[in-house]
């Protein structure tokens, strides 16, 4: 479905080129409820960001963009750092978080991104990976085994609906952030 989405929000922009989106795909579903795959997959959901983030930076020529991916950046330090700190809390000791192959492939695909592309392509993969990330977080506050884990995605929650709010009204605007 997550795929559907970003599928969708590209004919949605008016997509006037060949360019494939590929967001990166949803956490596993024991992510909702049990603590490590919680932590590694949030882990993982905020290295996406940051990464695609800087790239932003790089790449992208609106200001708006710009903004909202150092926001990405600074926000999802954070998150993970927060998580982290529960996952310890909680007595677990996860690794640093990583990319899987999904994930890489949507990096991959904003780095070889023309610069004509990269508005719509950073804000087509931000909306659905929003959009799982908020499903993760809001499941496992509902339903984790580990308190700690559980606050923390509480805390995550209203993070990460106020960057799906702006993006949806970057795409609402002209596709691109010059619309917020």
């Amino acid at each position: 479905m997550i795929r559907y989405t970003g599928i969708a929000l590209a004919l949605a922009l008016g997509t006037t080129s060949a360019v494939a989106q590929t967001p990166p795909p949803p956490p596993p579903s024991e992510a909702k409820v049990s603590a490590m795959p919680y932590v590694m997959a949030a882990g993982m959901s905020d290295l996406y960001e940051i990464n695609s983030s800087q790239i932003a930076l790089e790449k992208s020529r609106d200001p708006a963009v710009r903004r909202f991916a150092q926001m990405m950046i600074d926000h999802h330090q954070k998150t993970t750092a927060a998580t982290m700190k529960a996952a310890q809390k909680a007595g677990l000791t996860p690794t640093p978080p990583a990319l899987g192959a999904g994930a890489t492939a949507s990096i991959n695909e904003l780095q070889t991104a023309s610069a004509a592309d990269f508005d719509r392509l950073y804000i087509g993969q931000q909306l659905p990976a929003h959009q799982a990330a908020l499903d993760l977080h809001k499941s496992y506050a509902a339903n984790g085994e580990e308190a700690a884990l559980k606050a923390s995605a509480r805390s995550a929650v209203p993070i990460v609906q106020q960057h799906l709010a702006m993006l949806q009204k970057m795409q609402a605007g002209t596709g691109t952030a010059s619309g917020m």
